[in-house]
């Protein structure tokens, strides 16, 4: 018997280190991906970020004080980068594809969302595109309390709009949260609030909106005798009506955002951040845009890629002497150049992922984006990895803790769209039907209920939902 070495081909599956950071990065949520961004910048000197100002509304590079995108004659975008060289293969050198005509709210870790951002999102995802000038316009000159000074036929002249336009604008820019905001004056900032509480059907004091509507001034001058005359009520009518507008009505509707510097309007703690929109073009069709940071592109430092270039003509011409360099100061440049490099690829990587993934729900549950949640489809990860070409681990580290601005303009999280069986309608009807007769659950606490299980809601679709289903409201239902 003979007893040697022998060589046998096996196939063996290796996990390289390149997919366990691509993997790692892949889950990150959007403020999570920015705090990565930084750490690597200060550790790695080859990696740099060039910090330049962008359009809220088109996402373009400005370079003046307007974006020359939404308001100039041409509409020409950023302008391209050119790699005339490829110090290492198969890799990019800037954060850069097919896909980079992105939005950026999200632009670093320690930023807080504005007003200006918050309704400049919500409007992207409503509005046509060529609206949009005009949304930034009027979300522009809106002041300190949400209000909007500006005439519409100023507006329209200012930017050479239709004056039809501008109210559309306008009238889109009104419905979004807070309610209230873009309002010309006082009055009609109160009554867009009563009108909102009505579509929720909120209890509404019956004399409120009559009295804010007509009477307005006078309430202003406590005339309660007038107003009681002029609508035949008594005295403690206007005045229970004046105490609901105090305790129920916000005339300074920016207000809910804290104040900046300089007397800006700052953030708001309880906005959701999305790293995600789907919106709505004129076609009928479903766009998918993912939100990642395009104000401070990433790229390779000049310097490192100008010495690695040179080492490689160097090399070539067999005179590798010339730059004078050492063994570990070649090591360096290459080790930096090539992780910077590497990083690069995995955040385009990242973006890719998702975006695919997105596509492919937005195709699944196409029936809830037209109609609502009542249509929404049981889907799970693993069907939708299936359709990909994905495994389902990988479709859930790109959903984990990320959230979705719909067409409606309400962020929800990625987990909405995963239900193995039941739809949303069903989980609140059974929330209703397990209830306590005698302390039933109000529509704050089943949103609350809803979030445990990963169902994001604001509380007005949770009330519309159970109005659908001929379902009381809290308080028309507890029994003795």
């Amino acid at each position: 018997m003979e007893i040697g070495p022998q060589l046998l081909p096996r196939l063996q599956l290796k996990v390289t280190p390149k997919q366990i950071a691509a993997n790692y990065i892949l889950q990150l949520s959007s403020m999570e991906l920015q705090e990565l961004i930084n750490e690597e910048l200060l550790e790695n000197p080859a990696l740099e970020q060039t910090e330049s100002a962008v359009c809220p509304l088109c996402g373009n590079q400005i370079t003046g004080p307007v974006c020359l995108t939404c308001f100039g004659p041409s509409a020409s975008g950023a302008v391209a980068y050119d790699a005339d060289f490829e110090p290492l293969e198969g890799s990019s050198l800037m954060l850069r594809d097919d896909e980079d005509d992105e939005l950026d709210p999200i632009v670093r870790a320690e930023a807080e969302t504005t007003l200006a951002e918050y309704l400049l999102w919500n409007l992207r995802a409503s509005l046509p595109r060529q609206l949009y000038a005009i949304a930034e316009n009027l979300v522009g000159n809106l002041d300190e309390s949400g209000y909007l000074r500006m005439s519409l036929d100023e507006i329209a002249r200012t930017i050479g709009a239709d004056r039809r336009d501008v109210e559309r604008a306008l009238s889109a820019l009104q419905a979004v949260e807070p309610v209230g905001i873009g309002a010309r004056d006082t009055r009609e900032c109160l009554l867009l609030q009563l009108d909102h509480l009505a579509e929720e059907e909120a209890l509404v004091h019956p004399y409120a909106r009559a009295i804010v509507a007509d009477h307005f001034k006078e309430l202003g001058e406590r005339k309660f005798g007038e107003i009681a005359s002029a609508l035949r009520i008594s005295r403690e009518d206007v005045q229970n009506a004046l105490d609901f507008i105090k305790d129920n009505l916000n005339p300074y509707p920016a207000h809910g955002f804290a104040m900046g510097p300089e007397g800006a309007v700052g953030a708001r703690e309880t906005a959701l951040r999305p790293d995600v929109i789907i919106r709505k073009n004129e076609q009928g069709d479903y766009e998918v845009e993912v939100i990642e940071s395009r104000r401070y592109t990433l790229r390779v430092s000049p310097l490192y890629r100008e010495l690695v270039g040179k080492m490689q003509a160097l090399r070539s011409a067999a005179n590798g002497d010339a730059l004078h360099l050492g063994d570990k100061e070649r090591q360096h440049i290459r080790e930096y150049v090539t992780r910077a490099k590497f990083f690069i690829d995995n955040i385009n990587q990242r973006r890719r992922t998702i975006k695919r993934i997105t596509e492919t729900i937005v195709e699944c549950q196409r029936g809830f984006l037209d109609s609502g949640i009542q249509h929404l489809r049981p889907l799970t990860r693993a069907e939708v990895g299936e359709r990909i070409g994905m495994h389902e681990s990988t479709v859930s580290r790109a959903t984990a803790g990320k959230y979705v601005m719909l067409p409606n303009r309400e962020v929800v999280a990625f987990s909405i769209f995963f239900t193995a069986s039941l739809g949303v309608k069903d989980v609140i009807k059974n929330l209703i039907d397990a209830e306590e007769p005698r302390r039933p659950l109000s529509d704050r606490e089943i949103v609350e209920r809803l979030r445990d299980e990963g169902i994001i809601l604001a509380r007005r679709t949770v009330a519309k939902y159970r109005d659908e289903m001929k379902i009381l409201p809290a308080r028309l239902r507890r029994r003795a």
